[in-house]
């Protein structure tokens, strides 16, 4: 996946989101944290997913984390922001797959492959993505 991830832009992604950095994610290398990378895909994700102008979700649903294998590319460095990009690369029958990158100044410094669990909170098991949902979530495959 890092050979294919060198190629990424953000324009690539449907999804497109940042973070600003905070001193507190730094290490004692001085550069952004390995961890703090899972809260930058999950701003990405979040973003697209719980849009409140275009919601996916009904009432009584959610998503829970299912997969996160981060690819850590080049280093972060404080102060600054990062731009995140997010696309949908496979849809399941109640999971997606997700494709997440992580620039700073248009460098990619990480990519992740993410999946997602479509999350009945009352059954609290699975359950299976509508045609609507499934349409909307193969509609964020392509860059926008």
């Amino acid at each position: 996946m890092v050979d294919e991830a060198k190629a990424l832009r953000l324009e690539d992604f449907v999804g497109q989101s940042y973070d600003k950095l905070r001193y507190g994610d730094t290490d004692r290398q001085g550069h952004v944290n390995n961890a703090v990378f899972a809260t930058f895909m999950e701003t990405g994700r979040v973003e697209l997913i719980y849009n409140p102008a275009d919601p996916l979700l009904e009432d009584g649903f959610s998503f829970v984390l299912a997969k996160l294998d981060i690819d850590y590319i080049a280093e972060v460095l404080w102060p600054g922001t990062v731009e995140i990009g997010t696309r949908v690369m496979r849809v399941g029958r109640s999971s997606v797959t997700m494709q997440q990158a992580v620039f700073q100044a248009g460098r990619l410094c990480a990519s992740a492959e993410t999946v997602v669990v479509h999350f009945d909170q009352a059954t609290r098991k699975s359950h299976a993505f509508s045609e609507d949902q499934r349409a909307k979530l193969e509609g964020w495959m392509q860059a926008g």
